[in-house]
Parts: structure tokens; sequence; C-alpha cells
């Protein structure tokens, strides 16, 4: 198994893996295709900029506003009809998903590293895939770690920082994350 599929895999991937100057390959390109985003105030350029980090076609129906950052790229993928608001930032090295539909406030972080707890290996990644279901809300600021799934239509209150699985259909707010409610979608008119 190669490094990305490794990464994809999930787990420890040490930092003296031989195959990490492949990986740097692909950040240095991520680096400069980010540059020319956020420099962009075109919704349609940097729909195609953010296509061209993370290899698949954005679909036209999805709004990503500028300032956005991601280490990686190739490891993240976005449904239709997502927006994505200003100031996000997404370390997708173990891999993230989001489905359509979903609703991303600004400042939102999506992170798929961690390190290590041995001072020994802590320069080592320890990499859990992020999975972000249809009709999510993530509000302003909330922060969703490794190994994270927020079930369908699920919110995530502002500062939120959410270390567990959230439930489909329920709201969690809070540092760390708890849950507050169900959402009653019998109740919900359209």
């Amino acid at each position: 198994m190669n490094i990305f599929e490794r990464m994809n895999a999930g787990g420890i991937i040490p930092h003296t893996d031989p195959q990490w100057a492949e990986v740097w390959e692909i950040v240095n390109q991520t680096i400069a295709l980010s540059a020319k985003l956020n420099a962009s105030g075109n919704v349609e350029e940097i729909r195609a900029i953010l296509s061209e980090i993370l290899g698949q076609s954005i679909d036209s129906s999805t709004t990503v506003l500028a300032p956005f950052s991601t280490n990686f790229g190739k490891h993240t993928t976005i449904g239709k009809n997502v927006f994505i608001n200003h100031g996000c930032s997404f370390l997708d090295l173990g891999g993230i998903t989001i489905e359509d539909d979903v609703l991303i406030g600004p400042q939102v972080k999506l992170v798929t590293e961690n390190h290590p707890v041995d001072p020994g290996n802590r320069k080592s990644l320890d990499l859990k895939s992020i999975h972000i279901e249809k009709n999510v809300w993530l509000g302003a600021g909330a922060i969703i770690l490794p190994g994270v799934t927020v079930g369908e239509n699920s919110i995530v209150a502002a500062g939120a920082v959410v270390t567990k699985d959230v439930p489909s259909n329920t709201i969690v707010g809070g540092v760390p994350a708890r849950f507050i409610k169900k959402i009653d979608l019998s109740v919900i008119l359209l």
C-alpha cells in the first residue's frame, strides 16, 4: 500500500516514512494553488481552482468563499449545493467527505490529523477521516476533530469542538460538544 492509500485507511504514518517526499510534492502544489485561490474575487474562479486542488470537479451549485485553506486537498470530496463561508480550514490528510446540501459557517476547521502521545513518536501523524453527512449545518468557528461523523440534518453550534460522532437530526454545542436536543422533523414546515 502506498502512503496515500495508508493515509485514507487511517492510523499512524511514521514521520520517517520514505514516501513523505511524495506528500510534500502535493502540499507544495496546494500551497501555490491556494495563494491563487485566495487572491481571487470571483466565486467561479475559486470553484475552478479548488477543483484543481482537490482533483475533482466541484459542482456549479457549490459555493466556496475566500479565504479558504487546505494543507493537501486530494483527500477531500465535496458534494452538490454545499456552501463554505469565509476563513475555513481543512486539514485533510486523513480524508474529508462532505455530502450534499451542507452549510459550513465562517472560520470552521475540519481536522483529520493528530499526533501520538508518545514524545518519541510525536512527529508522526495519526490520521482519522471526517464525514459530514447530508444537510448538516456547521456553525461559525466550529471545530470537527479526527474520526468524527456528523449525522444527516444535524447542527453543530457556533464555537463547538466536536470530539465524538453526532447522531442524525441532533443539535450539539459546547466544548467539548454535547447533546442539546433532537430535531423533530415532524413539526418542521416546508
